[in-house]
Parts: C-alpha cells; sequence; structure tokens
C-alpha cells in the first residue's frame, strides 16, 4: 500500500521492527501507524470491554483505538511511535502493565515567556511573527516536527524564512541549531518541536512534554493555535477497521506515501473532505463515491451523492456500506468527516455553541484560527497576525494578499438510524447511543452526569473524537441544544503522560530529597538508627553492643536526666524575622507577646490557623530591636515561613519586615543534663550565667564563633549551642558526651508534659485544650476562633496524663478509650519514673484528674488514672537550676 513517490519518508533506507511479534518494515520518517497501513494492516486491535476488532482512525494524537506498547512504554497510540530499527510493539486492549524496570531519564526545566503560543501551523507562526516584532520573550510550542502544517504555500515558506533567522530551536534530542539571535535584544523567539503542552494552569502555567524532558512555563500571555479536531461520523459499524478520518487519509497520503485503501467511499458533512478524494485519485485510488449529507454539495471529478448518510458498514474489516437511500456500495476503505471543532481543551475562558460551525467555539481569551472556528487559511493567518501582536500590545504586520476560501456551511448528521447499540461514540471507552439513551432515561441531565454515567470522555483522549457528537446526541435526546448541554470539564493531561515524566528526576532515591546535618558523617560512623522526620534524617538511637532500641533509649534517657548528654538539633527550623515591623509581625502571629521582649532573651511561642487551631510552637530570640530568629518544628520550617510570607504578601502589605530561612546556615548541639553547665562552661569559659530563655553570643575556647541559649525540650538544666553550620562536626567532637536521639528526646518531652505539634495535636486542638495560656491584652491569628462556642465549650478533649494501673502495661499511642473520651497521643516507658507514661487528648480531661477510665485492648480493657500532663519535676526545678 506503499506509493512509490511522495511524503516525507527516506525511501533509501529501510527499518526493520516487529508488531505483536510479526516483522514489519518502514523507512525513516514513518510512525507506527503509517507503516502498519503499508503493510495492509486494517486491524491492528481490539477495543477495551468488547474486544472489538478495531483499526487505526486517525493520524495524529487523537487516535483512540490504536493503542500499543512500544519498547517496553504502555499506552501508546501507533500513531504516534516513530519508526525506528529493532522497534518491539504490542496491541494492547486499552489497558496496560507497566513493566519498564529502567525508566527513560526524565528531567524538568523551567523557563519564562512573555508569550507562549501553542501550535505552529500557520496560524500559530504568523502569531510568532507578530509578536517577534517587539521586544518581548517568545515561546512557540508544535506538538510535531514540522512547522507551517501540511499546506504548501509561498507565505507559510516566507513566514518561517523570516521567523527563524532570530530564533532557537529546541528539537526533540535537544540540539541547539546553528541559528542566529539577534544581538542584544532581550527578545527573541524560541522554538520547541515535537513539544506538546500537556496542561494549562492558573497564572499562565503550562506543562509542556518535550521527549525526555518536561517544561515548567510561566507565560504573561498564551496564545492558542491549536487546530481543530475532526469528528467521526456516528451510524451502525462506525467502529470498523477500515473506518477512518477523511483528514487522516490525505495525511498518509501527503506525509507517508501509504494509501489505506483502493477502494473507496468518502462521507461526509463539510467541504474538507473533498480535497481528500481528489487525493486518492491522484494517487490511483478508485473513490466510488462522495456522500454529502447536503442538498447542495460542491462540485467534483468523482460520484457525488447528495443528502444522504452512511447508516452501515459490513464485514469484519470495512467490506461495503450502506446508505440511507439503501444504496450498498463495495469498498475497503471509508474516509469521514463529520465537521471540525476547535480544540479547546487548554482554553481556560466560557465557550458557546455556534451552528455556523457545528462546534462550540471560545468566547474570550487569545485565540486564533482553527482554534476559533475559522477555518479558511486567509482568515487564519490574519487572526493569528492580529491576535499575536495583541499579546504584545502592538500593531498587527500586513496581511497577506491571499486568495479567497470560501467555506460552505456544514450540515452535520450527528446520528444515523441503526442499531443504537452498534452506533459508538467514544471508541476508546465502547460507549454507545444505547449508553447515552439509558443514562437519559435514568433521569440525568447534566452532561457532567451522563459523562461520568457512559464514561464517554473520561479516558487518555479526554473525549477528542467523541465529545462533540456525544453533546450533540445528548441534546437531541434531551429535546434541546449543544449550547444547552454545553461540554464537560476536559482534564489534563491533554495526551497521556507517563507519570515518571511528571516527577522528573524526583523519582527513586530522590523522591523526596533527604537532607542531612553537618554531623551526619559522625552518626553514621557510630552506627546510629535513623528515622525520617519531614525531609531530614534524624539519629532515632544510638545502640551499643548488644543493646536494642529499649536498652538503648533507657541508658540515654538517665544520661540526660542524671548526668549530661547530647542530641544534634540541627534540624529545628529558623526562620529570621527583619525589619522595623518585625514585633509588630510576631505579635499578630504568636498567641503570647512579643514586642516588648528584650533583646537578648527568647519566649516560647504557639502559632494559630484563623480558625483557632494549634499550627506550629517554637522559641523565638530576640536579636535586636529590629531582628528576631524563629525556631518552628522540624518539619513545619517549610510551610511556616509560608505562611508568613502569604499574610505578607497578601493582608499585611504594609509591613516593613523580611522573613528569611536560615535552618541550614546553623548547626545545634542540645547539651542536657544536671552536668551540662559544667561541659558548656569548658567550651565557652567567658559565658558566664544564662538565665532560663537567655542567649548569648560568645566565641568558644577553639575560636569558633557560637551563641548559646538556655532552652531546654528535656525539662533538665539544658543549653543550646548553636554555631555556623561548618563548625557543626567539630562542635559535636569537643562537647564529647553521651549521645541521645529523637526517641530519648520524646521520652523526656513526655515526662515533662512537652507536646509535639503533629503527633499530640491534628489540626482540631487549640493552645486551651493544651492547658496553654494565650494573650488577653492583644490580637492575634485565631484569636477570635477561641471564642466560638465550638472551640470554648467544656467538653473540649484537653491534653491530660495517663498511668496505667500495671506499670509495665505500655498503651499503644493511637488507641481510643472507652465511651469514645478520647485517645492516646503519646505513650513510652519512663527510665525515670520506672514504668509506662502516656499523653492523650480526653474529653473534659482537666476535670477528670485522678479519675478511672479504661482502654479497650483487643478483647480486654487496660484500666487507666488520669494524670497531669507532667509526670516528672512538676514545680520546674531541674530545668530552672543554676546556669
Amino acid at each position: 500500500m506503499r506509493l512509490d513517490t511522495g511524503g516525507r519518508i527516506d525511501r533509501t533506507r529501510t527499518l526493520r521492527c516487529t508488531f505483536d511479534g510479526e516483522p514489519l518494515t518502514g523507512h525513516p520518517g514513518d510512525t507506527l501507524a503509517s507503516a502498519l497501513l503499508a503493510h495492509d494492516r486494517t486491524e491492528v486491535a481490539r477495543s477495551t470491554y468488547r474486544h472489538r476488532p478495531r483499526g487505526i482512525l486517525t493520524a495524529d494524537l487523537t487516535e483512540p483505538n490504536a493503542l500499543v506498547t512500544a519498547d517496553g512504554d504502555p499506552f501508546t497510540q501507533a500513531t504516534e511511535v516513530a519508526l525506528h530499527d529493532g522497534l518491539e510493539a504490542h496491541s494492547i486492549p486499552g489497558v496496560a502493565r507497566l513493566t519498564t524496570a529502567n525508566s527513560p531519564n526524565y528531567h524538568r526545566k523551567h523557563a519564562h515567556a512573555d508569550v507562549l503560543i501553542i501550535g505552529a501551523g500557520p496560524t500559530g507562526l504568523a502569531a510568532a511573527l507578530a509578536a517577534s516584532r517587539s521586544r518581548a520573550r517568545v515561546l512557540l510550542v508544535e506538538h510535531g516536527l514540522h512547522l507551517g502544517g501540511e499546506r504548501d504555500l509561498d507565505w507559510i515558506t516566507t513566514a518561517l524564512s523570516d521567523l527563524t533567522e532570530h530564533a532557537r530551536f529546541q528539537g526533540l534530542d535537544h540540539r541547539r541549531f546553528p541559528v542566529s539571535e539577534r544581538g542584544s535584544d532581550p527578545g527573541g523567539v524560541r522554538i520547541l518541536v515535537g513539544a506538546t503542552a500537556v496542561g494549562r494552569y492558573a497564572g499562565g502555567y503550562v506543562l509542556i512534554a518535550q521527549g525526555e524532558r518536561m517544561w515548567h512555563v510561566r507565560a504573561g500571555q498564551v496564545v492558542l493555535a491549536t487546530g481543530a479536531h475532526e469528528r467521526p461520523l456516528v451510524f451502525a459499524g462506525n467502529d470498523r477497521p477500515g473506518v477512518m478520518l477523511a483528514s487522516a487519509v490525505s495525511t498518509y497520503l501527503r506525509r507517508f506515501g501509504v494509501v489505506p485503501g483502493r477502494d473507496v467511499v468518502v462521507a461526509t458533512t463539510c467541504d474538507s473532505a473533498y480535497a481528500t478524494a481528489a487525493e486518492l485519485v491522484a494517487a490511483g485510488c478508485r473513490v466510488k463515491a462522495i456522500v454529502d449529507s447536503r442538498d447542495d454539495p460542491p462540485p467534483a471529478d468523482v460520484p457525488v451523492i447528495a443528502g444522504a448518510a452512511v447508516v452501515e458498514t459490513a464485514g469484519r474489516c470495512v467490506e461495503s456500506v450502506r446508505l440511507s437511500d439503501g444504496t450498498e456500495i463495495d469498498c475497503d476503505l471509508l474516509a469521514v468527516s463529520g465537521g471540525w471543532s476547535p480544540v479547546l481543551h487548554l482554553h481556560d475562558g466560557d465557550r458557546r455553541w455556534d451552528d455556523g460551525i457545528a462546534a462550540f467555539r471560545p468566547v474570550d481569551g487569545l485565540v486564533a484560527g482553527a482554534a476559533n472556528g475559522t477555518f479558511d487559511l486567509p482568515g487564519c493567518i490574519a487572526e493569528g497576525l492580529e491576535t499575536g501582536a495583541r499579546a504584545v500590545g502592538t500593531s498587527p504586520p500586513p496581511t497577506p494578499d491571499l486568495p479567497p476560501e470560501p467555506i460552505r456551511p456544514p450540515r452535520p448528521v450527528w446520528l444515523a438510524p441503526g442499531d443504537d447499540t452498534e452506533q459508538f461514540v467514544d471508541f476508546q471507552r465502547d460507549a454507545t447511543v444505547a449508553d447515552i439513551r439509558r443514562a437519559v432515561r435514568a433521569g440525568l441531565r447534566s452532561v457532567e452526569h451522563i459523562k461520568r454515567y457512559t464514561t464517554i470522555g473520561v479516558g487518555s483522549d479526554q473525549g477528542k473524537t467523541s465529545w462533540v457528537n456525544a453533546t450533540a446526541i445528548i441534546a437531541e435526546e434531551l429535546g434541546t441544544t449543544p449550547g444547552e448541554v454545553g461540554t464537560p470539564t476536559f482534564r489534563p493531561p491533554y495526551v497521556p503522560v507517563p507519570f515518571a515524566m511528571m516527577a522528573g528526576r524526583e523519582r527513586g532515591d530522590l523522591h523526596d530529597p533527604i537532607r542531612t546535618t553537618p554531623m551526619h558523617s559522625w552518626h553514621v560512623a557510630h552506627d546510629a538508627v535513623f528515622e525520617d522526620v519531614g525531609q531530614w534524617r534524624r539519629a532515632r538511637y544510638y545502640p551499643r553492643d548488644g543493646e536494642d532500641m529499649a536498652a538503648a533509649v533507657h541508658r540515654e534517657c538517665l544520661a540526660a536526666r542524671t548526668g549530661v548528654a547530647m542530641q544534634d538539633v540541627s534540624t529545628l527550623g529558623r526562620i529570621e524575622v527583619v525589619g522595623p515591623d518585625a514585633p509588630e509581625l510576631l505579635n499578630r502571629v504568636y498567641t503570647g507577646g512579643f514586642a516588648r521582649l528584650p533583646v537578648g532573651k527568647g519566649r516560647y511561642g504557639i502559632m494559630c490557623t484563623t480558625d483557632g487551631m494549634v499550627f506550629d510552637d517554637g522559641v523565638a530570640l530576640r536579636l535586636a530591636d529590629d531582628r528576631y530568629l524563629l525556631s518552628t518544628t522540624t518539619g513545619g520550617a517549610e510551610k511556616v515561613l509560608d505562611w508568613l510570607e502569604q499574610w505578607l504578601q497578601t493582608e499585611w502589605t504594609d509591613l516593613e519586615v523580611c522573613c528569611t530561612s536560615v535552618t541550614e546556615q546553623w548547626a545545634a548541639v542540645a547539651v542536657t543534663g544536671p552536668d551540662s553547665g559544667r561541659v558548656v562552661a569548658r567550651l565557652a569559659p567567658e559565658l558566664g550565667e544564662l538565665g532560663f530563655l537567655e542567649f548569648r553570643d560568645v566565641v568558644l575556647h577553639n575560636g569558633i564563633p557560637a551563641r548559646i541559649a538556655r532552652i531546654s525540650f528535656s525539662g533538665e538544666l539544658a543549653h543550646e549551642i548553636n554555631v555556623p553550620s561548618w563548625y557543626g562536626l567539630a562542635l559535636w567532637e569537643d562537647v564529647g558526651v553521651t549521645p541521645y536521639g529523637t526517641e530519648a528526646m520524646h521520652v523526656l518531652r513526655a515526662e515533662k508534659g512537652y507536646v509535639i505539634v503533629g503527633q499530640d495535636t491534628d489540626g482540631t486542638v487549640t493552645p486551651l485544650d493544651l492547658g496553654m495560656p494565650v494573650s488577653q491584652r492583644k490580637d492575634f491569628l485565631g484569636k477570635r476562633s477561641l471564642s466560638r462556642a465550638d472551640t470554648a465549650r467544656a467538653d473540649r478533649p484537653q491534653l491530660v496524663g495517663l498511668l496505667t494501673e500495671d506499670p509495665d502495661e505500655l498503651l499503644p499511642e493511637g488507641a481510643g478509650l472507652a465511651g469514645g473520651l478520647g485517645h492516646v497521643t503519646s505513650s513510652y516507658r519512663s527510665p525515670i519514673l520506672g514504668r509506662s507514661i502516656a499523653l492523650a487528648l480526653v474529653r473534659s480531661g482537666r476535670d477528670r484528674l485522678g479519675e478511672r477510665l479504661a482502654v479497650p485492648l483487643g478483647d480486654r480493657e487496660v484500666p487507666v488514672r488520669v494524670h497531669a500532663p507532667v509526670f516528672y519535676d512538676p514545680e520546674g526545678a531541674r530545668r530552672d537550676g543554676p546556669g
């Protein structure tokens, strides 16, 4: 079925591949689909649900039938697979299994453009030409590998020459072609070929898939020159192999030199299929008839049957067609055209039904050419020039003087009479007219509901060839118009994209970056067992020979309670807040007062969301009148910084404040225990005495600059030593006492009733529930919500302690209390108390101190007694000992 001449293929080279295990040949420039058609492979797949034989319907990314696994990549359209030597392809019935062990080297690239033009046919070229006359940065994106579309026109050749004089190409292999750029002009045109815009989002954010690269583009203006999709016709047996869109037949003739059939019937509702008939005749095919639904068809050199429609096909693959007047015509190819639908999948505005084109067209936005419902070439070029100029705010260049192309109005035939169970609307989903009628009989009226009931348009093609037909048929069934029915939401991606491509290099070991502290190498060398906290890898405990976790944590806790121990706390989030309004900002976001905090001191603070729920906590140090250093939870630094920036940039724009993350700039060691003062005195002889929550900048005995603060998350006398991160390992080795990890830290803080945000809170807990005081003298985020009836009620869950009657019984975290009174949030064995302890959120908990409750565990109940949340040193004497 290959012609001796014609097309854009290289007949001097032969490529060999296999399809479903059978040998196949082709030439450079072929797709798998064109090679199959050249071998007269009419049937290439089975349908997803009914397993009907299916053939190739289209020649582009709208293909719903010829789905294949190509070289291990599942769910690929045969029309989009470039032929190459050694290609192994297999047909799939709409469902595939991911079998590739090694994914391609997917990666991402970020780009900015003043104008992004999607589509590089004549309309897109015209828009790019107009926009390039300014100093704007223009990005032109084309799904195919050729610019200018399929039409041979002198204007297109000239436009390509003018455009590429100052353009940069980036093709599938990412090579840069040696073309000039305009001197010092900051503008210019970048052209991406083999690139598909797969998603458009708010703020001019567009994702573009190109080879192994995903472009993340931010554009000031987005111009859609995406063209139109040809629609199939709906009749009984319209899914048989040998039924093909007329435009696809032309593409296989012109681009690949392949004739999909020798005896052809062309069925159409519009003018465009007449060109296909003429091309088939020129290729030596027998066009037996053009079946035109209009009563006044244009003249043609082949027989034309006016005012008729195809109602049925026969054969496993098409062998004959029957017309509405009863005529039967033998053929092996039925080329159909049900009209053209503007491609609006990436349009973010309104759309309306236009009877003149029998399709939806955009109401607003920068849309030009066929995407705007303009189907004559001179009109497309004129619209492209005008839209490109409008995108950059300039006047359009002169419109070329081209001969007019009068377009006769279509006469759509939405549905031919016949068996509605054989009339397919969505080929990929095997959805028929019968399915639509069943949905309407079930009482469904919304197009979104009917979409979900019938599954029309939910496949990977997102209704590219089906939805306008479906909308019109729904309208007929409901007795209304397509405009009243409307279109469903088109979901990205516009074409199937591997999840691995979305992830780029953020997969496998790089899926979530692992952050480590400057002391990490020491932890590894000393056999620490790690856990992930947010993105940080933290030492959980340090087992010695023969120790399990329980033994190691027991030893570490006792070292901190009875002597001295150290913990790497470099992972705590740190944010510097600087500016004359820094005190006011902190007063607004913390429940306590910070404006009057003296320089050189710190204060513990809680942040709330606007609904009054605990968001994060930590200690803020006042470094100067206009400078604070905030500490946050290990996993909360990013969200706190984002929270501050959100308020500063959207609500409190009058505040002169700058917030900067400095977490990575510091390494910190918590020196904990009654002997910690002795260790710190050795490290910083000039420090002197510090009161609780006081800090001082000093130089350590070895010349390292440091900031030392009296901060305790253990309830013991403790000092936090902060140094520039590059000194972190040296400091850690210099401290040189027993290390303890996060597990011991949890035990120590639970003994004192200190909460962990995200463990003892869950987004429904207020500071008052935790027993934390809040300022009554100032306003803060969430304060008003604390007076709501629900947040002020007396029976809210409150943080309390639980002691089991059997001191060796350890309650599981998350366990519920009998009667739905609450649940356990933290549970540990306390070495210093010699028993288990637990924290819990219990309804009216503070009124239940001393009360006996029960925790159901399986088929038994564990008796517990409600205790104050502080189990050890309730007076705080150990924490507030001498510095």
